[in-house]
Parts: C-alpha cells; sequence; structure tokens
C-alpha cells in the first residue's frame, strides 16, 4: 500500500479514537500470497503495493486464502512494503494439492508395506508444510508417486498438520506426460472444455459466407502473408505492405474473433475463466476450442477469413502518418515460417525462386521494420534481448535437446509490425475517452533504481535522472537504455542487464492509458492475439460495436462497469499461466540433465542467496551450488549481489563467468546441484 494511502489511513486513526483515548483497529481484507521461505504477502484492493507478511505472523493462512490483516508497521525508509499480521481467515483458496507420495516418515528407508500413513510433498513451494494421509485413504498410493490429495483439515496453530485424503493418483513422475499433467492439475488449470461449450463452437465455425461479408472492406485481393513458427497451428495475425515511392502502407489483420465469440456465450464465459492459452513443452492448453483457434478463426492461406484490420500509413522515417481500423475479409496467400523468411532474407536462392513473388516484399518489410525499430530505441524503448529455452521432445513426450531460441530479423519484423498496430489502436481509443482495456507499465519505484544506480557506480557507470527533477518524475526508459549500451561487449553487461530487468514492475492490463515503460510508449494495448488473450477479444468488441456506430451510452456505461474486472482477472490468470509455463519448463530441463550426471559447463552466476549460488548455463538451463558445499563459509553481501568466503576472501558475485559440474537433477523435487569446477 502507497505511502499516500498510509497517511490518509493515519488521519482516519486520529479521528477513529474513541472517548477513552483508545484507537480503533483498521483492518483490511485481501488473498495471501505464501513464500517459500514461510513468509508472504497479501494483495489489497485498490492498493499499489502488496503487504508484507512476516513468517511468525502468517498463523495457519495457506496460499490463496482470503485473510484479514492488520498493519503493524506501516511502509518507511528502506522498508519498501508495510508489513501485517493475519488476524483472521475468511476463506481458504485451496482444496487440492499436487505432491510426491510418500510413506512413513521423510528421510527415511520407505516403510510402504507397513506404515500406517503417509504425507503428500506439495509440488507447489507456496505451500511450505507436507500434509498427513492415513493408510486408508491413500487409495494405494506408492512411494515417489505423483496424486492429488484434497485437504480434509488445515493445521492449526498448535503445530497440527494439515490432513487430506488422495483423490487421484497420477503415476510416477518419470512417466511421459505425468510431469506435465502434474504441474496442469497442480495450477488447476482446465483441461477439457464442457460440452455446452464445445456443442456452441461448433455451431457457430460455419465457412465464410456472403452474408458475412457485407459491410466488410474487401482486402482479399491485396498480397497477404502469415509469418509463425514451424510447429504453429494457429495463425491470429497476418501482415500485408505496399510500398508507394518514400511512403509505406502497412496492414495488420487479425482474425475476427468477436464475430464467433459473442458476450455472454458459453464461449465467452469460458474463454474468461480461462483468460489466456497456455504454451507447455507437450501441449497446448488453449482459451478457445480448436475447432474455432485452429479453424475458422485461424487465418490459414487460401482461404476466406474475417479480420479486424489495421491499416496503417507510414512515412520514408518509419512514422505513422494516419491509421484506420476496419472489419475486413482477407485471403492469405502464404504460410510462412521464420526460418523460411530468414533465409529469403539472407539470399537463400532456392527459397528466392519459389518465393519470387513476395521476395520484394518481403525485403520491403524487413527494411521497415528498422526504420520502426530504429524510431523506438531513439525513443528510449528496452530491448534486454535475454535468451528464451526451445525444449525438444522426441515422440514419447522425454526432452532430447534443450536450445536457445533463434531471435533474428524474421521474428523482429513480425514484433515491431505488432507493437505498432497495437501502440496505433491504444492511441486512438485513448484519444477518445472510450472504456477500454491498456497494457501498462509502470516505472521502477526508486528504491529498486536506487540501488541500481548504487550498484553500476561501482562499475563506473552512471545512470542519468533529469537534471531538474520534477514531481513524480523518475528515471527515463531513455536512460535506462544508454545505460544498457554502455554495457554491451563488457564483462559487466550480463549482471546489469539481469539486475535492471528485475528492477522492473511486472506490466499488467488496466482501464487507465498509463504508457508502458518498458516500451518508451504513452500508449499500448495487445490487440492482436483475440486466438489466445481474452483482453484481445474484448477491445475487439468495443472496436466494433464503435466502427459500426453501435457504442451507445448505455454501452459505454455497460463497459466502463465490466472492464476492470476483465482487467484485473486477465493480469492474475496471465501471471498463472506464467508460472505453469516456467515449472512445466523447469521439469523438463530437469528430466534433460539427469542425462548429463558429471558433465561440465561454462555458466552465468544468476543469483546468490545465502543457501547457495545459482547458476545459468548457455542454454537457459539453471542449477544451485549449495553454499554447504563450498570449499569455504561463504557469507552474503546482499547490497553487492555476492558472496564472500570467510578464510579465503574469495567473491562469487551476479553474472560472474563459473564453470561447473552437474551433480544432481531430482526430477520429483524438480531441482538440478551444481559443483564448483
Amino acid at each position: 500500500m502507497g505511502k499516500k494511502n498510509y497517511k490518509e489511513k493515519r488521519n482516519k486513526e486520529k479521528r477513529g479514537r474513541d472517548k477513552g483515548g483508545k484507537q480503533k483497529s483498521l483492518k483490511y481484507t485481501g488473498v495471501f500470497q505464501s513464500a517459500a521461505g514461510g513468509f508472504g504477502f497479501v494483495r489489497i484492493e485498490d492498493s499499489e503495493e502488496d503487504l508484507f507478511i512476516p513468517r511468525d505472523c502468517v498463523r495457519t493462512a495457506m496460499h490463496g486464502d482470503t485473510v484479514e490483516v492488520k498493519v503493524i508497521h506501516p511502509a518507511r525508509g528502506r522498508r519498501r512494503s508495510a508489513e501485517a499480521e493475519i488476524t483472521r481467515i475468511i476463506s481458504r483458496g485451496t482444496e487440492s494439492v499436487v505432491g510426491t507420495f510418500q510413506w512413513g516418515n521423510r528421510g527415511r528407508k520407505s516403510l510402504e508395506g507397513t506404515a500406517a500413513y503417509g504425507f503428500v510433498i506439495p509440488d507447489n513451494k507456496h505451500f511450505n508444510d507436507d500434509i498427513f494421509v492415513s493408510r486408508e485413504r491413500s487409495k494405494g498410493a506408492k512411494d515417489g508417486d505423483k496424486v492429488v490429495v484434497r485437504i480434509t483439515e488445515y493445521g492449526s496453530s498448535k503445530g497440527h498438520k494439515s490432513e487430506g485424503i488422495v483423490s487421484e493418483i497420477l503415476g510416477d513422475i518419470n512417466t511421459p506426460g505425468v510431469d506435465i499433467t502434474s504441474v496442469v492439475r497442480g495450477y488447476g488449470l482446465p483441461e477439457t472444455f464442457p460440452r455446452e461449450v464445445t456443442e456452441e463452437a461448433d455451431a457457430v465455425a460455419h465457412p465464410v459466407s456472403e452474408k458475412n461479408l457485407t459491410g466488410r472492406k474487401d482486402l482479399r485481393d491485396i498480397v497477404t502473408v502469415t509469418i509463425d513458427g514451424d510447429d504453429s497451428k494457429d495463425f491470429d495475425d497476418a501482415v500485408s505492405l505496399i510500398r508507394k515511392g518514400e511512403s509505406w502502407e502497412l496492414g495488420v489483420h487479425i482474425a475476427d474473433v468477436s464475430e464467433y465469440v459473442k458476450e455472454g456465450s458459453y464461449l465467452d464465459t469460458e474463454a474468461f475463466r480461462r483468460g489466456t492459452s497456455v504454451y507447455l513443452p507437450d501441449r497446448v492448453i488453449p482459451m478457445l476450442p480448436e475447432v474455432l483457434s485452429n479453424g475458422i478463426c485461424s487465418l490459414n492461406p487460401d482461404e476466406d477469413r474475417l479480420t479486424m484490420s489495421c491499416l496503417i500509413k507510414l512515412d520514408e522515417k518509419g512514422r505513422v502518418k494516419n491509421s484506420r481500423i476496419v472489419e475486413g475479409v482477407i485471403r492469405s496467400h502464404y504460410r510462412l515460417t521464420y526460418s523460411k523468411v530468414q533465409k529469403i532474407l539472407d539470399g537463400d536462392e532456392e527459397l528466392r525462386r519459389e518465393y519470387a513473388d513476395i521476395v520484394p516484399m518481403l525485403t520491403d518489410m524487413n527494411e521497415l521494420a528498422k526504420l520502426i525499430r530504429k524510431r523506438r530505441s531513439k525513443h528510449g524503448a528496452i530491448d534486454f534481448d535475454l535468451p528464451e529455452a526451445d525444449i525438444i521432445l522426441d515422440d514419447d513426450g522425454r526432452t532430447t535437446d534443450v536450445r536457445i531460441h533463434d531471435r533474428n530479423d524474421a521474428t523482429r519484423l513480425i514484433e515491431d509490425f505488432m507493437l505498432t498496430a497495437n501502440e496505433t489502436v491504444a492511441e486512438t481509443f485513448a484519444l477518445m475517452h472510450m472504456p477500454f482495456i491498456y497494457r501498462t507499465h509502470d516505472e521502477p519505484d526508486e528504491e529498486s533504481l536506487y540501488d541500481l544506480a548504487l550498484f553500476v557506480s561501482g562499475f563506473g557507470l552512471h545512470l542519468e535522472t533529469p537534471k531538474k527533477k520534477k514531481k513524480d518524475e523518475g528515471v527515463s526508459p531513455k536512460a535506462l537504455q544508454k545505460l544498457l549500451q554502455k554495457t554491451e561487449g563488457t564483462d559487466a553487461e550480463r549482471l546489469i542487464r539481469t539486475l535492471a530487468l528485475r528492477a522492473m514492475k511486472q506490466a499488467r492490463y488496466s482501464t487507465e492509458c498509463k504508457g508502458h515503460y518498458g516500451l518508451a510508449m504513452e500508449y499500448y494495448t495487445h490487440f492482436t492475439s483475440p486466438i489466445r488473450r481474452y483482453p484481445d477479444l474484448q477491445i475487439h468488441r468495443i472496436i466494433k460495436e464503435y466502427l459500426r456506430n453501435e457504442l451507445t451510452e448505455k454501452r459505454i456505461s455497460h463497459y466502463s462497469q465490466i472492464l476492470g474486472k476483465v482487467a484485473e482477472k486477465s493480469s492474475f490468470l496471465e501471471r498463472r499461466a506464467d508460472d505453469v509455463e516456467r515449472d512445466a519448463d523447469k521439469l523438463k530441463m530437469v528430466e534433460y540433465m539427469t542425462g548429463h550426471i558429471g558433465e561440465e559447463y561454462d555458466g552465468i552466476i544468476s543469483g546468490v542467496t545465502d543457501w547457495g549460488i545459482y547458476v545459468e548455463l548457455p542454454n537457459c538451463i539453471e542449477g544451485m551450488i549449495p553454499l554447504r558445499d563450498m570449499d569455504d563459509y561463504y557469507e552474503l553481501e546482499e547490497r553487492y549481489h555476492r558472496v564472500v568466503g570467510r578464510a579465503t576472501g574469495r567473491i562469487y558475485r551476479l553474472g560472474e563467468a563459473v564453470r561447473i559440474q552437474v551433480v544432481r537433477a531430482d526430477k520429483a523435487a524438480a531441482e538440478i546441484d551444481f559443483r564448483m569446477v
């Protein structure tokens, strides 16, 4: 909760004393988010900051519980969050937990045949305690099985453990598919669509007819292409480009999902419940049924498809001169992949002959994208350019390789065009003051930037701040961009990029157009992926009603009432999807490293704690070196992001290059251990 809010609360407290001078207690309600260390945070509605809950103030609360809290220490000085204690649990947020079943006492030899009880060790690190399961409630689970346990009794402050009953046995963690299923179940993701949803999807997924084209702009004669990954199955965006002298006419064509998913329908309710598609190594959990996402809403080549098209005119420097949004119909001419386009741009003769009629357009697209990128960079857009991993599986679903995702001119080209469309759409509706959903990214908090500035000064670098700092004006994206540019090619580059990224706040959806700090944009939204993101689908409806002159005062009032909830829930579901994808990737990475025990690799220190040093390998796999296994007693110096050996004085700091050996890969625990070479 922000300092301003607390000042107002303190004034209320003064006014809220009874006649005897005793202060009335002011309490708040929120959702408890548990951390691995036993402490946690509570998010309060309409508050900018979470409340910190120390370990001894958690009581019996579990991750996801709705709780009542009382502030015990307000935010001030270097304390970034106010501290509070949980006074009451209003409702439980977790009924079932996924974890590993173990008979008898942890750490002892298996007592599977004789033990009268077992435990479920939760996979989710937010749950810090095991769940007790009696033999008669174990459903015959074996040591090491992944299970779903339904909680029947929650732990008490007197030290009693939570108890449960095994409701489903998923199987051995090493059985293909069980690992990812355990993650999906653990987060409670929907795995199938209700019958009424699939029936409705089948009913609306009819081919485009002449009736559908009424009032739409016919764009079928314009050469249009989709450019996606090699294994993509749903194509929700297509692009076209016409060069006219020194100017450009860019078309960004997005599948018109709102034509098929109507507000209040079964499809809409389910899409809102899911919020986003989730992309896992061995499967996709889609927001919409496949008959829509891979069928009538996918911009497949040589098929008529309905679109919301953003038509943008840009000048010779890549500046947007004007734009308009239309309901359109297109017929994609080619289904291209990033790898093919990159080869064409690189001069592959065979591919250039095969696609001779669109090679000039692709070349122009690359030229325009670079102009757009140059302008974005000039305005201060921050490109951290951190590597991402591609996980390669065999036919049985086992990991065969983990490699860096290729980011080249072809991928950047599509990124630049989508960013331009998103910015253009956001600006159009922000200036009309219409109810809308924006993608916002707040500037880093002052404390984080102060720590970063202090740290980089040790490398002789300076983080620029405004010469005449105005009220509420912080460090500009341009200043942060300049700092990162100064580190390029130096030993400190990875370290400072990592710290700068950690200083960033999380992007979210909002009904207010607050701008996007990282992109250095005043206007930004998500318009380009309605197949897989609910906010995109929601704003398509608003745009369509505006284009059809149906945005009456009644409809404006309706959107004003519902969009806040849509933005808040979509932000939450996006964070959940990120967590699921991260945990699933981690499991497959651990699986891969089980076949590389004893091998040595070069890596970069990605984190330092008082229990271990985290090292990231070039392919993004991360493991930990426990400090207890090091050659000295190492102490954490948190301010300097390093650990120092007490006897040797040896220092290991964040971002430092090291060589490690793989000593352990435990898939059940989702942990990889290294040792320093």
